[in-house]
């Protein structure tokens, strides 16, 4: 499975941004898919997570009510809203998805933040 973030950039804090992520697969495939980011000099941290299963999404602490999780089966895209962006929200963020137990993840997208 490919994946390849986009939508990322510079923005304000307090702006928003919208991420995309567009697998090689179709989503319907998958049994899990979310977001991470890796900010420098931190280890990755997982953002998001979406069970399919279950139909429901997961958000670290920090970013829960800030975030938001979607899908659209039509464009077979994933994304990730996100809103009132803080400066430490900078990082470059990844989407990933797990098919049969396997997890994929592609290249990443940048976000910056500034204060």
């Amino acid at each position: 499975v490919q994946l390849q973030a986009s939508g990322g950039g510079l923005v304000q804090e307090g702006g928003s941004l919208r991420l995309s992520c567009a697998p090689s697969e179709s989503i319907f495939s998958f049994d899990v898919m979310g977001w991470c980011r890796q900010a420098p000099g931190k280890q990755r941290e997982v953002v998001a997570v979406f069970s399919v299963s279950g139909g429901t999404a997961d958000y670290a602490d920090d970013v829960k009510g800030r975030f938001s999780f979607s899908t659209d089966g039509a464009k077979n895209t994933v994304y990730l809203k996100m809103n009132r962006l803080k400066p430490e929200d900078t990082a470059v963020y990844y989407c990933n998805v797990q098919q049969r137990r396997r997890n994929y993840w592609g290249q990443g997208t940048e976000v910056t933040v500034s204060s």
